[in-house]
């Protein structure tokens, strides 16, 4: 395809419309490796490395050396990892750097290791790609002063008078000075404006201008009778530092709003590296760039200019009035911050914000993300991103991208519980993904693009805690949001001498010394066969969701993306899971790609995608543009839902009472369309799932699966191959039970093909039955199961390991216990007489296998599976010492087939545990203190070993 452009002429909003410039469509004719069922299966069976989850690789302190860089490739590919991204850090805070010396970014040193790795990673098959810079956002100690970031910011104070206020230009910069995460020494301040207004505030027709004392040093202004507020509107440069910057690539930000600047960054990284290594094309897959996270970025020396240019008017007099008070990563820690605005003035503030708001957007797409593509392009090299973040489009900058990345975490936004819990009420809740992650495979559908990577499970908290069970599961749910391959978070280059438990930054502890490590290998071969699927075929989605960001951008500014502060309306995402949870598929839209789409058949068209239903949840403000192409639409004979209002508001400020009444006018002609313009009224109580089963009852909403018993765990998605082959993915992500449920697929499914189940663990398939389109899907606590529909008729039949059966026999009592020690390398016997968590018993501490052991007397034709129940760590059977398997998440049932004797057979059950409660006893260890003790780290007891019941029948 030709390289796409986006925004490269401003967007315009005056005349009551939004235009852009905007990429070509993606087609479907620009996909390669198009595969018939019998290669999609061969892919599958016998997966390739570029299937593979990849690892971020953390070169702490890029104090890297080539054995270990050699050494850990070996132990990451033996892992079953199919790539690295290498990404220099900051030495961690508790590490024992050994005295080893840090090679400084673009050093020829450090370019030496980029060179051995390339070679080690070509040898073993492996991918390589390469972060930006280091930490985020990125920036260097050598930038000039005139390319690093700026921050406009404002500082308000009340007063009453009549009164002759003093203040002191030193009070106000100290008073604003960014609450960054890593502040940049060299920061200078300099006052744009100040101003004394009445309280409360009504016009700009009151505010007193003080431009005549911004050299003051001491500032005194004479304040008249009553309630004011003094405003200073400041500027400061070089405000902040890289976060987790590796020497070289650490000291100030750069200025992404700089097209000059970013072009410059970047061309030096890459010129640098290919003096000594050659193109970067034979080497690389991908350059990076992580979240956008820009510490609040908002200013560039003509920024009003160009205001004013895309605009219409003049920002200044309004923009400290805009203004909140703000922290790190500029999120908003005041909403109320300075004087209240009354009448229509309060409306006018609103929409200035949204137009400041779009033009950082556009400022920063066109300067930074074209300038990025276009290096990327220049390189041959391919361009990735989280391509977020405040001050970013949230969906239309990961357009241009050749592998947008999404992230999902295992302890959640606010450490809520994945496998647990799933509320109505909070989107945060129990999610393994963020919100993100529908916006940037939403893009990634639009252009028809198959890898859509996700920083995976991101674990700055219980790094020592997480199981592979858990990595599973909240792994699995980003499937459901779009994504297709996993980038493990993260790596920890760390070598063998280096005190335990070695050098770590953040990451769930992926490390030879992790208990799990061994088995770590199943959960990437499961990951690396569902990759195979899902990037050789398109997520089916027929419906889309307008969220309301444009409301949210004027009344709260851009939030900060993938951790929204807060949201104007809170049930977004339980939207499209509510959809998901009983047989439909949701995309999200913006008005800018509504704008870009066609209308035909009643269906919105754009590029590949086609969606005949459209909800607005709480719509208030829109586009006159956008407006007219839905009456199109609906028109057409598609289908809008209004989730509690009608869009009743024009977008930004010039000529917004005229443009308002076109609004109201083209809103009226929507109305008319009563069966194709409804309005909905959202739950009183938030239980949002079985409202959208009465509503998609009501109204005939479409949806390829009839779910019998739709739950709030289970989960599901859908996936076209090329050869018309239907790929389903099923998940019931609670962690502790099962759930069971007849699903229905549709005619259209079902006509000339043939379901199969593929086993994405063993690589094998099993023909399955229908009956009337329907079976029964039965899971397991975080079972998935995939089901194929494709022209094959005959195969070996599916047959599920039973979960129970005659002949029944609980053993769960009188096991002896021998526990060895992992660290501390001992071993310890007891008896015990009912099987119990080991956090109940002294062992609390205990780290390492414990080993379950019994004689039991069985006989063969009745005793063909076994049930461990439930168990806390990875297990492994076995029988008369002949392993039976290992099981590492779920259901622990075990096929005994020609492994049991008649009579007296010995019973070994070796179960793996975590690691947190014995770190949280190494009180001289910084490390391990720092992540299962400390301040908001401090992680509760966990279980451990075989509760049971342990059943055989």
């Amino acid at each position: 395809m030709k390289r796409r452009t986006f925004l490269s002429q401003s967007m315009i909003l005056s005349a009551g419309f939004i235009a852009a410039r905007f990429p070509a469509f993606g087609t479907h004719n620009d996909f390669k490796n198009r595969l018939i069922s019998s290669g999609l299966f061969s892919v599958f069976k016998d997966v390739d490395s570029t299937y593979r989850p990849f690892v971020r690789w953390w070169w702490n302190g890029d104090k890297v050396e080539k054995k270990e860089l050699i050494r850990e490739l070996h132990l990451l590919k033996e892992a079953g990892i199919g790539g690295v991204e290498i990404n220099p850090i900051e030495f961690p805070s508790t590490g024992d750097d050994l005295g080893k010396k840090s090679l400084k970014w673009l050093s020829d040193e450090w370019i030496e290791m980029l060179q051995i790795t390339f070679d080690e990673a070509k040898k073993l098959n492996m991918t390589c790609d390469l972060i930006v810079g280091s930490g985020w956002p990125f920036g260097a100690e050598t930038l000039e002063r005139n390319e690093r970031a700026q921050v406009a910011l404002v500082y308000a104070e009340q007063l009453e008078g009549p009164t002759q206020f003093e203040t002191s230009r030193f009070n106000i910069f100290d008073q604003v000075d960014p609450g960054v995460s890593v502040p940049c020494p060299s920061r200078t301040f300099d006052i744009l404006s100040l101003k004394l207004v009445p309280a409360p505030m009504s016009s700009l027709d009151q505010v007193i201008d003080l431009t005549d004392k911004l050299k003051d040093q001491i500032i005194q202004v004479d304040v008249p009778a009553g309630k004011h507020f003094f405003y200073a509107l400041v500027k400061v440069d070089s405000f902040a530092s890289v976060i987790n910057g590796a020497p070289g690539a650490a000291g100030p930000i750069l200025n992404h709003m700089d097209k000059e600047a970013v072009r410059k960054y970047l061309d030096h990284m890459s010129d640098t590296i290919q003096k000594q290594t050659g193109p970067l094309a034979n080497h690389l897959r991908a350059f990076f760039t992580d979240s956008m996270e820009l510490e609040g970025c908002n200013w560039n020396e003509d920024l009003p200019v160009e205001f004013k240019k895309r605009r219409g008017y003049d920002l200044m007099p309004y923009l400290p009035f805009t203004m909140f008070k703000v922290g790190r990563l500029g999120a908003v820690v005041d909403a109320n911050y300075g004087v209240t605005k009354t009448g229509d003035f309060a409306e006018e503030i609103k929409r200035v914000r949204f137009d400041f708001e779009l033009t950082k957007a556009e400022l920063l797409y066109e300067r930074f993300t074209q300038t990025y593509l276009e290096w990327c392009k220049d390189n041959n090299v391919k361009s990735r991103a989280q391509a977020y973040g405040r001050a970013f489009f949230p969906l239309e900058t990961s357009l241009g991208y050749d592998i947008p990345e999404g992230e999902s975490w295992t302890t959640n936004w606010l450490k809520h519980r994945v496998g647990e819990e799933m509320s109505d009420d909070d989107y945060r809740r129990g999610r393994g993904y963020t919100m993100i992650n529908k916006y940037v495979s939403s893009a990634a559908h639009l252009e028809g693009k198959r890898i859509v990577s996700c920083e995976e499970m991101t674990n700055t908290y219980n790094v020592f805690n997480i199981t592979l069970e858990q990595l599973k599961i909240g792994s699995d749910m980003s499937i459901m949001s779009g994504i297709t391959h996993s980038v493990w978070h993260g790596f920890n280059y760390s070598p063998p001498e280096a005190p335990f438990p070695g050098w770590v930054q953040y990451g769930s502890y992926y490390s030879e010394n992790n208990n799990w490590w061994p088995y770590f290998k199943y959960l990437n071969q499961y990951k690396a066969r569902i990759s195979s699927l899902l990037q050789n075929a398109d997520m089916f989605t027929d419906m889309v969701i307008l969220p309301p960001n444009y409301d949210m951008w004027g009344e709260m500014g851009v939030q900060t993306d993938p951790f929204p502060e807060k949201l104007n309306v809170q049930y977004t995402s339980i939207i499209w899971e509510s959809i998901n949870k009983t047989g439909g598929a949701a995309d999200y839209t913006t008005e800018i790609i509504i704008n870009k789409s066609t209308v035909k058949g009643g269906k919105l068209c754009y590029g590949p995608k086609e969606y005949g239903t459209i909800f607005l949840p709480e719509v208030t403000s829109i586009g006159i543009t956008t407006l007219k192409k839905l009456l199109e639409f609906v028109a057409s004979g598609g289908r809008i839902f209004c989730i509690e209002k009608y869009p009743e508001k024009s977008l930004g400020l010039k000529d917004w009472q005229q443009r308002d009444a076109e609004v109201s006018g083209l809103v009226e002609k929507l109305k008319s369309y009563k069966d194709k313009f409804i309005l909905l009224r959202k739950p009183i109580d938030n239980r949002f799932l079985e409202w959208y089963m009465q509503v998609m009852e009501q109204y005939t909403i479409p949806h390829y699966l009839s779910i019998e018993k739709p739950n709030r765990f289970f989960m599901q998605t859908r996936y076209q191959a090329d050869d018309g082959s239907e790929i389903f993915y099923f998940q019931n992500v609670h962690m502790h039970l099962r759930y069971k449920t007849n699903v229905s697929f549709s005619k259209t499914i079902v006509k000339g093909r043939y379901p199969w189940v593929w086993d994405p663990e063993t690589g094998e398939r099993y023909r399955i039955q229908l009956h009337k389109n329907s079976c029964e899907i039965d899971l397991g606590p975080a079972e998935s199961r995939i089901i194929v529909f494709c022209e094959e008729k005959d195969g070996k039949e599916w047959k599920p390991i039973p979960i129970s059966g005659e002949y029944a026999e609980t053993i769960n009592n009188d096991w002896k216990v021998e526990l060895r020690h992992s660290r501390e390398h001992t071993i310890e016997d007891f008896e015990m007489s009912a099987l119990t968590d080991l956090k109940e018993t002294k062992y609390v501490n205990f780290t390492g296998t414990a080993v379950y052991k019994r004689i039991i007397t069985l006989k063969k034709e009745t005793s063909n599976y076994m049930n461990l129940g439930k168990v806390w760590g990875v297990s492994e059977l076995f029988v008369n010492g002949k392993s039976c398997g290992v099981k590492w998440y779920g259901d622990r049932i075990y096929n005994l087939a020609g492994k049991l004797n008649d009579g007296a057979n010995e019973i070994e059950i070796h179960v793996i545990t975590s690691m947190g409660n014995y770190m949280k006893t190494l009180t001289d260890n910084e490390t391990a203190q720092k992540f299962t003790l400390l301040k908001n780290k401090n992680q509760p007891i966990q279980s451990m070993g075989m509760l049971g019941p342990v059943t055989i029948y």
